[in-house]
């Protein structure tokens, strides 16, 4: 970061403690939800979700060649497979909009193309399967079925997009990393599989939430996941002990922490100010009150839909609070058009992501993928809310 930026930075920052209302009861209920909500997310996902998805992106970043990233996600690999396997791999996780981002560092900085890296980056919060089948169980089998389709739709459209905006710029970065000759492989490509697998299912089943509405399976799985997760923990021990040597080890460690120093402060940082600014979930207390938020989003207006998907963008949605939330918003007016255009928006963007996404691949590249989905999904909203219903 230049002194410059610096210095710009630290005047907003004393500015705005210089000129901060504190004596407004408003305000000062506002600062203690923005810690309440950085609590709440410490709590909630920091060790159990986010700490395993840094672990996967530093493993990534050591033990899967780019000559395999590229293979499959780069510039020169066939469309339907990189953008495929992004799609489902993505929906295989179904994490929260922040836990994705180790993910997506990893795999954008080991030289996978914009296109499949950020169809990935939707897809993981975006095609939620636990959190579709509960729309459709709160809020109605149209809501949970247009989500569902709007979803592995706009995964697949935005990638594109970017990957055909930004094709020669893309380009130009894949081919100046240099990935050297192909390296000899410790461990078998079975073993590998393994080991990643052990990971990500250590991070699904860590982060497996217990809806008020779930079939048995779900409820079951809940159920015994400490048992699966402590099971799954002792055979990655084992693995690293037999198939890994120390240097190997520490070299994981080395790439986690840079992918935790580049992250955790910037998300930090954005969960405060949502939590100033919109208050947690479900908790009318932060600096915008509820009561707009559902004024500003009622009927199937072209403003009521795109105004949703900006609150949806900026907002922080823990994986499934955005159901009971948007029970909450219909029961106060929000339209059906406009609560589909949120639902699209909101768990695969937040104002925290947004400025991790920025530190990853530059300002032009993020505002690209915020407006396409800003666009897609207030276009999808008015579609649900004014045709279809």
């Amino acid at each position: 970061m230049s002194n410059r930026r610096k210095m710009l930075i630290f005047a907003a920052v004393f500015a705005a403690v210089y000129f901060l209302p504190l004596d407004s009861p408003t305000v000062r209920q506002s600062i203690l939800e923005a810690f309440y909500l950085a609590q709440e997310y410490a709590r909630q996902h920091v060790l159990f979700c986010l700490v395993p998805a840094l672990f996967i992106a530093g493993a990534m970043s050591n033990f899967i060649s780019q000559q395999a990233v590229i293979k499959y996600f780069g510039g020169a690999a066939a469309r339907w497979v990189s953008y495929s396997i992004a799609s489902v791999s993505g929906a295989v996780l179904a994490v929260c909009s922040c836990t994705i981002l180790p993910l997506f560092a990893g795999l954008y900085k080991q030289g996978a193309g914009i296109g499949p890296a950020t169809a990935f980056l939707y897809s993981g919060p975006g095609i939620n399967v636990l959190a579709v089948m509960l729309t459709a169980q709160v809020l109605g089998w149209r809501l949970g079925l247009a989500r569902a389709v709007g979803a592995v739709v706009f995964a697949l459209v935005i990638g594109l997009l970017m990957g055909g905006i930004y094709r020669e710029e893309d380009q130009q970065r894949t081919d100046g990393i240099d990935v050297g000759p192909v390296e000899q492989q410790a461990r078998t490509p079975g073993q590998n599989l393994l080991y990643f697998g052990t990971m990500v299912l250590i991070l699904i089943f860590a982060t497996w939430k217990r809806p008020e509405q779930a079939a048995s399976l779900w409820l079951a799985v809940f159920d015994y996941k400490w048992f699966l997760v402590a099971g799954l923990f002792a055979i990655l021990l084992w693995m690293l002990r037999s198939w890994f040597d120390g240097d190997e080890i520490i070299s994981w460690m080395t790439s986690t922490w840079e992918f935790t120093e580049l992250i955790m402060p910037l998300l930090f940082a954005g969960v405060l100010v949502a939590g100033f600014l919109m208050g947690r979930p479900g908790v009318d207390a932060g600096l915008i009150p509820e009561q707009w938020i559902s004024r500003l989003v009622g009927g199937n207006s072209l403003l009521a839909n795109f105004t949703a998907s900006i609150l949806g963008s900026f907002m922080y949605f823990a994986t499934l609070t955005e159901v009971p939330i948007m029970q909450g918003l219909l029961g106060l007016g929000m339209g059906d058009g406009p609560a589909l255009a949120l639902l699209l928006a909101g768990p695969a963007l937040s104002l925290p992501n947004m400025l991790v996404i920025r530190s990853v691949m530059g300002t032009k590249k993020t505002a690209t993928f915020v407006a396409l989905v800003v666009a897609m999904a207030t276009i999808a909203g008015m579609i649900y809310g004014n045709i279809i219903i």
